[in-house]
């Protein structure tokens, strides 16, 4: 049976499976890495460990808000799966030090998020869990929170302008 709390159980118990072999494999090479803020070892880090906490958290938070119609279940895939590739692809970008296709890619990103609903949870579960093998899972939340900020933001005043348009012309 699949009911809510099953599938939040189940995402989260695979987030965090998922990111427990991931530090697994950092810890037997060389150790698990902190991230330090603007990439200097004088101001204070931010482990990969943390994604512990937060992939599954984000998981079950994503899982309890998927949708039970049957219809919109290839959206919320679509909905994973771009975030994943275009975060995966950034990370890749970036690991590579090619930074011309590193700011290409982000401010595509900036632009999809003006134009998709980047502001859904199952968006952010796929960009966090795209970019987190290379910067851990909290440094992609924040940047994965704010772009969803940003596609909430400028869909409800189109939404709203479009309403108010509307109305007007009635």
């Amino acid at each position: 049976m699949n009911t809510p709390l099953t599938l939040r159980l189940r995402l989260a118990a695979l987030a965090l499976l998922a990111e427990a072999a991931h530090l697994g494999w950092e810890a037997l090479h060389g150790g698990i890495v902190t991230h330090h803020l603007l990439q200097r070892a004088d101001l204070p880090g931010i482990s990969n460990a943390w994604g512990l906490l937060v992939l599954p958290a984000l998981g079950a938070w994503t899982a309890g808000r998927w949708p039970a119609w049957r219809d919109a279940r290839w959206k919320v895939a679509l909905g994973v799966l771009l975030p994943l590739v275009m975060g995966a692809a950034l990370s890749i970008a970036f690991r590579l030090q090619w930074q011309a296709g590193t700011e290409a890619l982000f401010f595509s990103l900036l632009l999809a998020a003006l134009v998709l609903p980047a502001h859904r949870p199952e968006s952010l579960l796929g960009f966090v869990l795209g970019m987190s093998w290379t910067f851990g899972a909290v440094i992609p939340l924040v940047i994965g929170g704010l772009l969803a900020l940003i596609s909430w933001l400028v869909r409800g005043v189109a939404r709203w302008a479009w309403q108010f348009v509307g109305r007007a012309s009635a």
